[in-house]
């Protein structure tokens, strides 16, 4: 069972850290080059953005980080793992909440600009970029902290996975 422990916290924190890491990467740098855009090429590039992160390379680890880190929490509490359990459950419960905000608030948002339809017959770009751009940047940010809390609490527990595995070694 060690080694599924291992492979499966490892999997969990790898896979956290890739989606906190594609998140970040918006707020940095994404959405702050395209608020020096024009209205027509903010609506125009995330609409493009939405419908090409839909893939299999995000959303495998996105999705499927909590299911990873819900089999870690139940391998330590069933295995060696029990001092990183906690670690692995406020882990669990950073993504959920990150993951709550990316479908009840960037997801909707998303779709409405898809469904504002495409650029050039928007009649007011504008009205469409003030009813996305803040409200989408703010929640990005807050989604991007609870995720990258969550790699860092997943990196915590491998750590002391580690460190108790190998004291029992």
């Amino acid at each position: 069972m060690n080694a599924l422990q291992t492979v499966t916290l490892l999997t969990a924190t790898i896979s956290t850290g890739l989606t906190a890491g594609v998140l970040f990467a918006y707020a940095c740098s994404v959405m702050p080059g395209l608020a020096r855009s024009s209205d027509h090429t903010l609506v125009e590039t995330m609409q493009n953005i939405n419908r090409a992160i839909l893939n299999p390379w995000f959303l495998l680890p996105f999705v499927g980080s909590i299911p990873v880190t819900a089999l870690a929490a139940v391998l330590a509490w069933r295995g060696d793992g029990v001092s990183a359990l906690p670690w692995i459950i406020a882990a669990l419960v950073a993504y959920v909440v990150a993951f709550a905000i990316t479908m009840a608030v960037n997801v909707p948002l998303n779709n409405e600009l898809d469904t504002a339809g495409a650029p050039e017959r928007i009649a007011d770009l504008a009205a469409v970029r003030e009813r996305f751009e803040n409200r989408w940047v703010l929640w990005n940010g807050l989604r991007t902290l609870a995720h990258t809390a969550a790699f860092g609490l997943l990196a915590w527990a491998l750590v002391l996975y580690g460190a108790h595995s190998s004291a029992n070694a």
